[in-house]
């Protein structure tokens, strides 16, 4: 029996890879398991040596792995494209959001704001600072834990306003989704994935990412609210 192919990804993915690497598992008789942390962290651990076959992450944070020797040269592939979403406690009032205007009222009124460490943490950030909110909002903005879902912190009552990849809101029970970024504001991120430079299984590696990256693997891939790369 071959061994397990290890891995380790950001948590904007965990749901989707664990159904495609169950789905692998069921054809192909090879073990998977994918590890799921906060992508910040799931990066240090790379660099820091910890061996894995397969890593998925942001594009950009695999292009600089890679840029590092971390990962196989020339073994990136883009998995999917995913989108924010803006989330608010069940039951709780629903902001209109529909517009970049609307939405820039409704987080200067929002009482408490949570986004992730993530890209999209970085780019709400930003447009924060466009709009001249920043430094009005900024006692009222919750960081959630790196690996800690933005909607579990909505459920809970302690975010009123919550921001996070549609992939990780969109099964948390507790919160509604209360509609994406609108098209103006909006921001992609690509996820993909590389084999790590260490591992010892580099072909099973790269089998199960062209299965992951397949269009057999679209169907899965939107059901967890994400787009085929």
């Amino acid at each position: 029996m071959s061994s397990t192919i290890t891995g380790i990804s950001s948590m904007a993915t965990r749901q989707v890879l664990a159904d495609l690497a169950v789905a692998f598992e069921q054809s192909q008789g090879c073990q998977v398991a994918i590890e799921s942390v906060g992508g910040v962290d799931a990066a240090k651990r790379v660099q820091a040596g910890e061996t894995f076959d397969v890593v998925v992450l942001a594009a950009n944070a695999i292009d600089a792995l890679m840029a590092g020797g971390h990962l196989v040269a020339g073994s990136k592939v883009d998995l999917v494209r995913s989108g924010v979403a803006i989330a608010v406690r069940a039951g709780a009032p629903r902001p209109d959001v529909a517009s970049e205007d609307a939405l820039r009222r409704a987080v200067q009124a929002a009482r408490s704001l949570s986004y992730s460490t993530g890209p999209s943490g970085v780019h709400l950030a930003k447009l924060f600072e466009r709009w001249g909110l920043a430094d009005e909002i900024q006692s009222r903005i919750v960081q959630a834990p790196p690996g800690v879902p933005v909607g579990t912190l909505v459920a809970r009552g302690e975010v009123e306003l919550g921001f996070q990849q549609l992939s990780e809101l969109m099964h948390l029970p507790g919160i509604e989704v209360i509609g994406p970024l609108p098209p103006a504001v909006q921001i992609l991120t690509t996820f993909s994935a590389a084999i790590g430079a260490h591992s010892m299984q580099p072909d099973a590696a790269r089998r199960l990412l062209e299965f992951m990256a397949s269009p057999q693997a679209a169907d899965t891939q939107r059901r967890h609210g994400m787009a085929p790369a």
